[in-house]
């Protein structure tokens, strides 16, 4: 199983901490964070990864190498001119990509069962399959609209009342689904994402797990609280 890591934005909500070094690079407990995040995934059976990496990209590439003394195997795909955005530093990414892959954000710790999902995607037919939460606004606000096994609606700014499930911050995709992303120039996750949408191609995998993540203060300490409760699981 291929893991890709989007870990090249700003991460101006949380400076002054990220101006020395990015985000999922911030140090939670001994350890930069993407240490947690990537053996989180390691434990869930992947090995491969591909880290989508822009800003302070050194910081990242010096402390993980080629990944070797952390077990697993690990390339780069680097943003060298501008940051593209989430689909676009994936579109970046797609001479490193195998036919199906994950793909998460470099700051979220993600709770779910990573092989269920991954074997159901592999039996479909579809280009995409969003993890998707029933979560009415409790975890930030809900920003999906699923119906019949299918993601059909997908905006972060403007919601309505059948809005109930939030993106998890998990997507399976198809190589060959990357085709409706342009290349060379910064490219939202929902334009790519609603494109699938209208063609029917993105399902929806339904996960109750819990998901950490650090894009803000509160929600760094929520983490580092966590990770001080389960320090000898996590090792």
């Amino acid at each position: 199983m291929q893991a890709v890591i989007l870990a090249g934005g700003l991460g101006t909500r949380l400076r002054p901490l990220t101006e020395s070094v990015p985000k999922p690079m911030i140090e939670v407990s001994g350890k930069p964070f993407l240490e947690y995040e990537i053996n989180l995934l390691k434990k869930a059976g992947m090995s491969d990864f591909v880290l989508c990496v822009g800003y302070k990209a050194n910081v990242v590439k010096d402390h993980f190498g080629d990944g070797r003394k952390f077990g697993v195997n690990i390339s780069y795909s680097l943003e060298e001119e501008e940051l593209l955005g989430p689909t676009g530093a994936l579109k970046n990414a797609e001479p490193l990509l195998e036919d199906i892959f994950l793909v998460t954000y470099g700051d979220g710790y993600l709770l779910m069962d990573y092989k269920r999902a991954w074997d159901f995607f592999f039996k479909e037919n579809k280009l995409g399959m969003m993890v998707v939460y029933e979560n009415h606004n409790k975890y930030g606000k809900s920003d999906l609209v699923v119906k019949d096994g299918y993601v059909v609606k997908y905006d972060k700014k403007r919601q309505s009342p059948d809005m109930i499930w939030i993106n998890f911050g998990v997507t399976f995709l198809r190589k060959k689904g990357l085709s409706f992303i342009p290349q060379g120039r910064a490219c939202g996750e929902e334009e790519f994402y609603n494109e699938l949408i209208s063609r029917k191609e993105l399902l929806a995998f339904e996960t109750r797990g819990r998901f950490y993540e650090i894009g803000t203060p509160a929600a760094l300490t929520e983490f580092e609280t966590f990770i001080s409760g389960n320090r000898r699981n996590l090792s």
